[in-house]
This record gives C-alpha cells, sequence and structure tokens, in this order.
C-alpha cells in the first residue's frame, strides 16, 4: 500500500495513508531542512505506517519520527499508538482533556496535554492547536502554515466534507463542536485552507462554508 503525497512545499512533505475498515487517515509531515517527522494519529496497522514513514525518506535528508499528535482518544485512533512508541520511542502529545482516557486505553504515557493556542514547535516544523470542544472534551486540530501555501488543517474528527463530527446527539455537545469549529476555524482562515478530516476524503473551508447556517440549523 503506498502513501499518498499531498503536498509538497519549500519546507515540509505532507503524506497519508488510509488503513482500517473504517477508512482511519494517517498524516506524516516531513520538515525539508531538517528530516524531523510528526505523525498525526496513528490508529491502525504498524506494518501500512511504518511504509508510510520509509517511503518518506525521500523527503529530506536523515528523516527522523520525532512526535506523534493524537486528535483525540477515541479508539479507532490509537490502535496503533503503542506499537509505534515502542518502536520509535517518539514522545506523544494529546489534548489535554484527553490524555487519561488515551493512556488508559494504550498504556504509554503522553508526554503533553495541548490546549488551544498552544504551539508545537519542532526543527524546521511548527504547528498550531486548535481546540475543538464536542466530539470528545480534549479534541485537537493542528494548522500548518508558510508563507505563499494554503494552510494546512488536521481537523481529527471534528470537521470532515457535509459537517461537523459526531456528538451523539447532545445538544451541548454539538453547540461546543460547532461554536468552536465556527470561531476557531471559519473565523481564523481563509477559503484556500485544505481540511484534512480523520476519516475520508479532504475539502476546503471555501467549500464548506456556504452550508454553516445549515449545520447550525439541523443540529449535527
Amino acid at each position: 500500500m503506498m502513501s499518498n503525497l499531498l503536498a509538497v512545499t519549500p519546507h515540509v512533505t505532507i503524506r497519508s495513508i488510509s488503513v482500517s475498515a473504517m477508512d482511519n487517515n494517517v498524516y506524516l509531515l516531513t520538515a525539508a531542512t531538517t528530516g524531523f517527522q510528526v505523525l498525526i494519529d496513528a490508529a491502525d496497522d504498524l506494518n501500512a505506517i511504518s511504509m508510510m514513514v520509509r517511503e518518506a525518506a525521500a523527503d529530506a535528508a536523515g528523516p527522523i519520527l520525532g512526535l506523534v499528535v493524537t486528535t483525540h482518544s477515541h479508539a479507532d485512533h490509537l490502535r496503533a499508538l503503542a506499537p509505534l512508541v515502542a518502536a520509535t520511542e517518539a514522545p506523544v502529545l494529546a489534548g489535554a482533556e484527553d490524555v487519561a482516557s488515551i493512556e488508559s486505553q494504550t498504556g504509554i504515557t503522553v508526554e503533553r496535554g495541548l490546549n488551544h493556542g498552544d504551539r508545537i514547535n519542532s526543527p524546521g516544523l511548527s504547528l498550531e492547536v486548535i481546540g475543538l470542544r464536542g466530539h470528545t472534551p480534549g479534541s485537537v486540530a493542528l494548522a500548518y502554515q508558510e508563507p505563499g501555501q494554503p494552510v494546512h488543517l488536521f481537523t481529527g474528527d471534528s470537521l470532515f466534507p457535509g459537517g461537523v463530527g459526531n456528538t451523539d446527539g447532545d445538544p451541548e455537545r454539538f453547540n461546543a463542536l460547532i461554536t468552536d469549529v465556527q470561531q476557531h476555524l471559519f473565523d481564523q482562515f481563509d477559503d484556500a485552507a485544505i481540511v484534512h478530516p480523520g476519516h475520508g476524503p479532504a475539502t476546503t473551508l471555501g467549500a464548506e462554508r456556504p452550508h454553516l447556517a445549515e449545520w447550525w440549523e439541523r443540529g449535527w
């Protein structure tokens, strides 16, 4: 299974692979100048993830998987996390409110709990942390930006083509999620921003923006 080459910019290469019957997306960012790699959501299939990391060896000199970020605590996004950490010793970061759940499910230690507005500053690669409460209490998205390029938004299960993530019919959770999605994504980034969700195909904020009022009205 070959990975998908999503973007090549002056500073980063972005790859993805779909794993499991649930079409979970695993993303890998490789800094061009340092080879430092950030993997987003070690969802399943360690062999497939390892193959993507090997394919990314051509993206920079001396690449090294230096960090794993988990967007939220649902089990389908965690199945390869423990074996990946065992194989690479890469530290794990996740939303602060989801840390306890992730640690109890996987047995790994999360090195740092993330909150809205935090930055992940790695050699040659910086990501903005965006809090999107509702799908889980500690769900986070990550934004990668560089001059002259569209913003890349890794939204986990909080924003998809066609709407926000599942909130199990709970109005409080839905209101929290759609409020955060509107204020932290649509109000902050332009229409060219590319949305890379936790499952399925990518979209853009421009493609989804006209439907925001519809999402608010339908309540999911």
